[in-house]
C-alpha cells in the first residue's frame, strides 16, 4: 500500500515536471520518430530500429538489423524451470560470488527467493574481448540512442546520460562510475524506463584485479523516486578472451532523488510507469536472463573492432 502511494505520487510529480517544461508526447510514424512541437531540445525521442540519420554515424557499419541470439546455455536456462526459492543466492553474498577466481553454483539461471527478490545470473564467454573494452563501452554508449542500439537493436530505444564525460581526458571507469544512464528498453514484452546509477565496486567491497572489471549499479525508475534493485557485470580473462558473469537482484527497493528533467522527458516520450510494474515478477526475471544473454553475446562479436576504432 505504501509503495503504491509513493509511486502514484511520483507519477504525478513526473507529469507536473513535464508540464512545467512544456513537453509534448513523442510518436513513431513510418519508422521515424516525430516529437510534438513543444518537446524541448533536451528531450531526445524514443524510437525502434534505426533512423536515416543514424546511418550517417561513423559507427553505422556495426549496425545489425536483429540481435544475435544468446548462447546455448542461456537458451537452455530460459526454456527450463526457475531455481527453487531456497537455491537463490542472497544479495549479501554478491561480493564473494563475483570474486577474482572460481565459479558459483549458479552461473546461469533465474529464480525468486522466499522474500520476493528476483535473481538472474548469466555467464557469457566472449572471444577476443578484454575487461578494458567493457570499461570503455560503459563510458561511451549512453550518449545517444544509436550507440545504445548497437548492444541490442531489437529492444533498445533510448539512452541519455546525467553527465556526458565521454570527451574528458579521464580513465574510462571515471566516465561512468558516479554517473547515471537513463534508458528505455524492452525486457520481454514490457517497456522499461530505467535510471541506472553506477557505483564504485571497490567501495562496495568487491576485489577487482587490474586485468578484471566489475560494473556495479543501482537500478531505478526514470520517473518514480524509487530504486528497484542492483546489477553487476564482472569481466575476467579466460584463454582466448574473457567471460562476463552478470548478476541482477531485483525488488530490493529504496527511495532516491529523481532527475526532474529526465523524468519530464521520460513522460514526454510516453511513460511506462505502472505501480504493478515496479513489483518485478519472476517472469520478468526469465525475460531478463534472455535479454542479458542476447545483448552481451551480440556486442561481444564486434566489440574488439568497435573499441579499436573509437576508444
Amino acid at each position: 500500500m505504501l509503495r503504491n502511494r509513493v509511486i502514484g505520487r511520483r507519477a504525478a510529480l513526473g507529469l507536473a515536471a513535464a508540464a512545467s517544461v512544456g513537453v509534448a508526447s513523442t510518436t513513431v510514424t513510418g519508422g521515424r520518430a516525430a516529437a510534438g512541437p513543444l518537446l524541448p531540445p533536451t528531450c531526445a525521442p524514443r524510437y525502434p530500429g534505426y533512423r536515416d540519420a543514424d546511418f550517417a554515424k561513423p559507427y553505422a557499419k556495426y549496425f545489425e538489423p536483429r540481435t544475435a541470439p544468446p548462447r546455448a546455455v542461456v537458451q537452455q536456462a530460459y526454456a527450463g524451470p526457475a531455481l527453487a526459492p531456497a537455491a537463490v543466492p542472497r544479495f549479501e553474498s554478491l561480493t564473494r560470488d563475483l570474486g577474482p577466481t572460481g565459479l558459483s553454483p549458479v552461473e546461469t539461471g533465474y529464480g525468486r527467493s522466499p522474500d520476493g527478490v528476483v535473481f538472474v545470473a548469466v555467464r557469457t564467454e566472449m572471444p577476443r574481448v578484454t575487461a578494458a573494452m567493457w570499461d570503455w563501452w560503459f563510458g561511451w554508449h549512453s550518449t545517444e540512442a544509436a550507440r545504445y542500439k548497437l548492444w541490442h537493436p531489437d529492444a533498445h530505444q533510448f539512452a541519455a546520460l546525467a553527465e556526458d564525460r565521454t570527451r574528458r581526458p579521464i580513465p574510462d571507469k571515471q566516465k561512468y562510475i558516479g554517473n547515471t544512464t537513463f534508458v528505455d528498453e524492452y525486457v520481454g514484452p514490457k517497456l522499461q524506463q530505467l535510471a541506472i546509477n553506477f557505483r564504485d565496486p571497490v567501495a562496495h567491497g568487491f576485489a577487482v584485479p587490474a586485468d578484471q572489471t566489475i560494473v556495479f549499479g543501482r537500478v531505478g525508475s526514470s520517473i518514480a523516486p524509487v530504486d528497484l534493485g542492483w546489477l553487476a557485470h564482472q569481466v575476467r580473462p579466460i584463454p582466448g578472451g574473457a567471460e562476463m558473469r552478470s548478476r541482477f537482484f531485483l525488488n530490493i527497493r529504496g527511495l532516491k532523488v529523481p532527475d526532474v528533467v529526465q523524468a519530464a522527458c521520460a513522460v514526454a516520450r510516453g511513460p511506462a510507469v505502472d505501480p504493478s510494474d515496479l513489483d518485478l515478477s519472476l517472469e520478468l526475471g526469465r525475460d531478463l536472463l534472455f535479454h542479458c544473454g542476447s545483448e552481451m553475446n551480440h556486442l561481444a562479436r564486434f566489440l574488439p573492432e568497435l573499441h579499436a576504432e573509437f576508444s
